[in-house]
């Protein structure tokens, strides 16, 4: 397979022509934030718009998912055009997002919390109102509920799902503001008590099993 030789941040790296742009950085330690990104998945969804870099020659930056390296590049991804979009791409996820961190399950294990920490950006952005969705809890799922007001809409736990099962127990419903993760309640219940591939995938808390739900009840 051929390589390709480029340049990130100042670090020389070497990749496989085809290569993901995103998925080179992440395995050579130079983290971009993200969100919907999937190590194997064969199309980026470029979903969340935080993985911004700047690549020499291009006139405006781009998401690094949807790069695939086929010739030498130079790349930034710390410079303040990239940090002004990353901002303002997560200032409107968190103003769709329920902060409670503490009786989050995910809780300084978040990726909100961390790509918000390294953009010195506050949880609860003041300049856009806060839009919760009417329902808080989906718990119509024998094995774990489901917070919309949580989830970011990353795609990840739908990816991981049919991934694992072939047809996902989990899809996308709705439209604009209001979509949402559809959790079939009954199809192959057994088969997600065994699995729980979606659980480990969520970067949010936004999919909880039903023994959580007891400890954050009690911790509120």
């Amino acid at each position: 397979m051929t390589s390709v030789d480029i340049t990130v941040d100042g670090h020389a790296l070497s990749a496989h022509a085809g290569a993901n742009l995103l998925t080179v950085c992440l395995n050579n330690g130079i983290y971009i934030p993200n969100l919907c990104h999937q190590a194997n998945g064969d199309h980026p969804p470029a979903a969340c718009r935080l993985c911004f870099v700047e690549i020499d020659g291009l006139s405006a930056p781009v998401t690094a998912c949807t790069v695939t390296i086929s010739e030498p590049i130079m790349v930034r991804t710390d410079t303040d055009a990239v940090r002004a979009l990353q901002r303002s791409a997560l200032n409107l996820l968190l103003s769709v997002h329920k902060v409670e961190c503490k009786v989050c399950p995910a809780n300084r294990q978040c990726a909100l919390q961390d790509i918000a920490k390294l953009l010195k950006a506050p949880l609860k952005p003041k300049r856009l109102p806060l839009h919760l969705k009417d329902i808080d809890t989906v718990t119509t799922h024998p094995e774990f509920d489901y917070w919309p007001n949580r989830c970011v809409l990353c795609g990840r736990c739908v990816a991981a799902c049919r991934a694992a099962n072939g047809l996902p127990i989990l899809t996308f419903a709705g439209r604009g503001f209001d979509t949402i993760i559809h959790v079939d309640p009954v199809s192959r219940s057994q088969q997600c008590r065994d699995c729980r591939v979606c659980l480990d995938a969520c970067p949010v808390g936004a999919l909880t099993p039903k023994d959580t739900d007891a400890e954050e009840t009690s911790a509120a």
